[in-house]
């Protein structure tokens, strides 16, 4: 591909062309938006449409829910991807926001499982991927706009404002929840008001098909298409010849599967950890993760114009560097600011679990249910879970009954027995309310907290904490938008960036919330879904320094 003093021009954008990427932003934003109220009210959804299963399995449930629409992105950037680069971008835009748009909006008044039973929960999850199938059009559609606008030396600046508009989105998701909080109040809040932000999008949709409809093509786009050369099979381009489809992997592995995991641990994985393993509660949670995105949004800017200077690649990778060096180090010292009585707990009064290995079950079934777990040592990691308890298993004798060592207080575990698939017998239930009852004692009585102190929470030290986070987000991905646009040609740019865009973020970045609470509830120790992101981060920082070449010189009006 040629380098950028091929470009004819290196003029400044015109005010319509700042225009027209303000608008295209914008929508973008709106469409974040929609997408992220999910997963910001995923333990009230979890609730309403998967309260037939006990609370351990409906928040992982819910955020398999959460995680469809991130699974089907992919298929939304070959469907949408092939119409962009054949038909143009302003067209599937407008696609994209209005199915985006209705499928939120049809959220807010959708039935819990309460009112309809098995069929809220199905159709909630048919909405989150079609939420997923209008994001895997979007995002690649947008990114090329704004780079095919940009003048040439300005590309990672202009599109480092695409960048912003997840945060953003994510930002304003939380504005319009905390505001209608505390309009109802908490109790309302979970029995209806969590639906106002999603009945609140189809304004939000009003305003992005006015804005979609006022765009103009772009240039590039019309440029190629006046001279016939716009690809015919863009799919089969990009994907069944070798040289494109290589760029594919390299991008996918090399880049975006990193800043896809990047990306979630800093901000999703954040606020999940606050509210679910520290018992923070939401309200402030959310405050100090909206908090950290005001201060850590600029930076995608930053680190945007920074890369049309010293390079895109340097700056992604010091960014997964500096993730894998110290997540577990910012985690804890996270847990010790937000939740002070649970980490002087885990350092004084640690808990051990003997108990016969053979007999333990997998805990991060997102379909069981309190009564599918009869062994002593199923009914022991259940509780320890729930109580955001870290703990080490040892072996213990065969057929032996799982005990629970919490300092020096012991509690003895026991084995269920089931009467059939829905309840436990009498004997049973009374069993496990008495050493639920036991356990929170000697839990208690060792420090551990039911939740976290609202006057110990030192806020400006987990802001600080939480921008740190953000600000990794922002290197991996402030330089992206314009790297990924610039490793293809003109002709099949759509297709081939968005698919490696959204399998990252999608696959690697939008099942982490599951893959990792999954890890915590089998393992027992509330850091250890940590290790998900970092390995992912390693992977890509080793590919990605071996075999990813810098593009930020690059011509991307190029056809070859």
């Amino acid at each position: 591909m040629a380098t950028a003093s091929a470009v004819s021009t290196n003029t400044p954008m015109t005010a319509e062309e700042k225009k027209v990427i303000f608008a295209s932003s914008l929508g973008t934003v709106f469409e974040w938006y929609d997408f992220y109220l999910y997963g910001s009210l995923a333990p009230i959804i979890a609730k309403q449409f998967f309260g037939q299963l006990d609370p351990q399995a409906a928040f992982i449930a819910s955020l398999l829910a959460f995680a469809a629409g991130f699974i089907v992105r992919p298929f939304g950037a070959l469907v949408f991807g092939r119409l962009g680069d054949m038909i143009g971008r302003k067209y599937t835009f407008l696609v994209t926001i209005l199915i985006m748009g209705l499928s939120t909006f049809i959220v807010g008044i959708l039935p819990g499982s309460a009112t309809i039973g098995a069929a809220a929960p199905v159709i909630l999850i048919i909405l989150r991927m079609l939420q997923g199938l209008a994001l895997g059009g979007e995002y690649g559609g947008a990114a090329t706009y704004v780079a095919e606008h940009a003048p040439a030396g300005k590309r990672g600046a202009y599109t480092s404002w695409i960048q912003t508009t997840a945060t953003l989105g994510l930002f304003l998701s939380l504005m319009v929840i905390l505001g209608t909080r505390s309009l109802v109040g908490e109790t309302a809040f979970a029995d209806w008001g969590w639906r106002v932000p999603f009945l609140v999008s189809i304004l939000l949709l009003g305003i992005s098909v006015w804005i979609r409809l006022s765009m103009n093509e772009s240039p590039a786009f019309q440029k190629m298409k006046s001279e016939g050369k716009t690809s015919k099979a863009p799919l089969s381009e990009s994907f069944g010849q070798w040289k494109n489809l290589k760029i594919v992997l390299l991008a996918l592995f090399g880049l975006v599967a990193g800043q896809g995991v990047v990306w979630y641990t800093g901000q999703f994985y954040a606020l999940f950890f606050l509210t679910s393993v520290l018992k923070v509660d939401s309200a402030t949670a959310n405050l100090m993760i909206a908090a950290s995105l005001l201060i850590g949004t600029p930076f995608f800017v930053i680190f945007g114009t920074l890369s049309d200077k010293i390079g895109r690649k340097p700056i992604i990778m010091a960014g997964l560097l500096l993730a894998i060096v110290t997540y577990f180090p910012l985690f804890k010292a996270l847990t010790a600011a937000a939740n002070p009585d649970l980490a002087k707990a885990q350092a004084t009064a640690q808990i051990t679990l003997t108990v016969d290995t053979s007999t333990c079950s997998f805990q991060g079934s997102p379909v069981a249910k309190e009564v599918d777990f009869t062994s002593s040592c199923d009914i022991a990691k259940r509780a320890l879970a729930q109580s955001s308890a870290s703990y080490e298993t040892l072996s213990g004798p065969a057929g032996s009954v799982a005990v629970i060592k919490i300092g020096d207080k012991v509690v003895n575990g026991l084995n269920a027995t089931k009467l059939n698939d829905y309840k436990f017998d009498e004997a049973t239930v009374k069993g496990i309310a008495a050493f639920k009852k036991e356990l929170a004692e000697g839990l208690k009585a060792a420090g551990y907290p039911a939740k976290a102190d609202p006057a110990k929470i030192n806020k400006p030290l987990v802001v600080a904490i939480l921008s740190i986070l953000v600000l990794y987000v922002t290197m991996v991905y402030g330089p992206i938008a314009a790297m990924l646009v610039e490793l293809f040609p003109t002709r099949i740019r759509y297709t081939s960036m968005s698919l490696p865009y959204h399998i990252g973020n999608g696959w690697f970045g939008g099942l982490l919330p599951s893959i990792t609470f999954a890890m915590v509830a089998q393992n027992g120790n509330i850091y250890h879904g940590l290790w998900y992101p970092i390995g992912v981060a390693a992977m890509t920082l080793v590919i990605g320094l071996l075999f990813v070449r810098e593009t930020k010189d690059v011509n991307i009006y190029a056809n070859d």
